[in-house]
């Protein structure tokens, strides 16, 4: 099968949610991102033959987001777009999807990748207050409608963020921090551990901040646009120990371990990549970053959702014959730091393997030297929709400083999925 090609790829800082980018929806931050793109590649927009966004919390205002991010971005209106949604790996997902589809031939050139506004997510308000405040925009009198509003009680004035109920498992009932504290005890992770992990990951990311000027697009900010951002604005270049030691759990507040310092950051941002086939990029003259050499998808329980990127890994070394010493470089999204730490023990452990794996091998260790060496989304945060193709750029722009040829990008996936790509040069 012909190789696919990720020629180029950008994106938006990213920055905490209700701060910068607070009036700029998803549609608009996707619409910057895959401008600056095309732009970048030098690329005829009419030469794109589909556009594949990933993104969870849609705009309501902006049905199949994809489809207002290509128009908006200037492609021609016959440029078909649509939206995919697999939660944390929606932005994997909108490139799998591009690559499937180039090498069924049914598509030449796509741009795929993610946008989330966690900023603009709307708030949802009861069954029975949206029922009261229907009734109310219905009645015609004014005795009718003070009828209404006497039924109403202060309850009904106190809407959920529909961001928290997203993160929160229609199945076993866990929001993605109480899943973390599950995974927190099943491994020992200490709270130490964790917050020394969320540290590393702040001073990885503020030793990588020119690095990511690479990877990254200035953002004029509406409605005056005297506002420039240019850097991820979650990273805290003074981060230390004793001040992650200091926030309280947010999940269990007596027994738990997940802090807000040790967990991934609520931020907006968008990312687009071009995917085409190694024949196209060779006819344009274009020179890759690199390519998708496979992919998975798992499935585990919800519960323990965190732990799927060790079923992932597990499946995509096996079916590509590969060990861990095989893979130069590693990204593994960073939701919670109980996460990753869980991830890594349980790769190496041999009870977990006789267990869970059809071999009953471990995978093994994956050295922390060549693991998320720029941080990760403790650190810069993540957008939901859009993290998945943020770890691809990333990889791809650090194997190509190191000279590396092979690298692995993988994220756990709310719901009890897991996601992992390969990717060389």
């Amino acid at each position: 099968m012909e190789k696919i090609a990720i020629v180029n790829g950008v994106r938006t800082p990213f920055v905490k949610a209700w701060d910068a980018f607070d009036n700029i929806p998803a549609q608009k931050l996707g619409a910057l991102c895959v401008t600056e793109l095309l732009q970048r590649a030098e690329l005829d927009s009419r030469l794109v033959d589909e556009v594949i966004i990933g993104c969870v919390g849609q705009p309501s205002e902006a049905a199949n987001v994809a489809r207002v991010i290509s128009l908006l971005a200037g492609l021609p209106q016959e440029t078909r777009a649509y939206t995919v949604s697999r939660n944390c790996a929606s932005g994997f997902e909108a490139v799998t999807s591009a690559a499937e589809k180039i090498r069924c031939g049914v598509e030449g050139i796509v741009v795929a990748g993610g946008t989330e506004s966690m900023s603009n997510m709307p708030m949802l308000f009861s069954k029975e207050a949206a029922t009261l405040f229907l009734k109310l925009s219905r009645a015609k009198t004014f005795p009718g409608k003070l009828k209404i509003i006497a039924q109403m009680r202060p309850w009904h004035f106190a809407p959920t963020p529909s961001l928290l109920r997203g993160l929160t498992d229609p199945v076993c009932g866990l929001n993605m921090g109480q899943a973390a504290e599950v995974l927190a005890k099943d491994f020992a992770i200490s709270r130490e551990d964790q917050d020394r992990f969320a540290l590393e990951s702040h001073l990885r990311a503020c030793g990588a901040a020119e690095k990511f000027r690479e990877e990254t697009m200035d953002v004029l900010v509406p409605p005056a646009y005297r506002v420039c951002v240019r850097d991820d604005s979650g990273v805290r270049k003074n981060q230390t120990y004793e001040a992650l030691q200091k926030l309280k759990p947010l999940f269990e507040r007596r027994t738990g371990t997940v802090t807000a310092g040790n967990a991934s950051q609520v931020t907006d941002g968008a990312c687009a990549l071009l995917l085409m086939g190694e024949g196209k990029a060779k006819e344009l003259g274009l020179e890759p970053l690199g390519y998708l050499r496979d992919y998975v998808y798992v499935g585990l329980e919800p519960s323990r959702m965190g732990l799927g990127p060790v079923f992932a890994i597990e499946k995509i070394l096996k079916r590509n014959s590969m060990r861990l010493q095989d893979i130069d470089l590693f990204e593994i999204n960073e939701a919670f730091a109980a996460q990753v730490l869980a991830c890594l023990r349980a790769l190496a452990c041999g009870e977990f393997a006789k267990k869970y794996f059809p071999s009953g091998i471990p995978v093994g260790e994956i050295p922390r030297e060549i693991l998320n060496v720029n941080g990760g989304a403790i650190s810069l945060g993540h957008p939901v929709g859009t993290s998945g193709a943020r770890l691809v750029l990333t990889c791809l722009k650090e194997m190509k400083r190191r000279s590396l040829r092979r690298g692995l990008v993988t994220a756990c996936v709310g719901g009890g999925q897991g996601a992992a790509l390969i990717l060389e040069r």
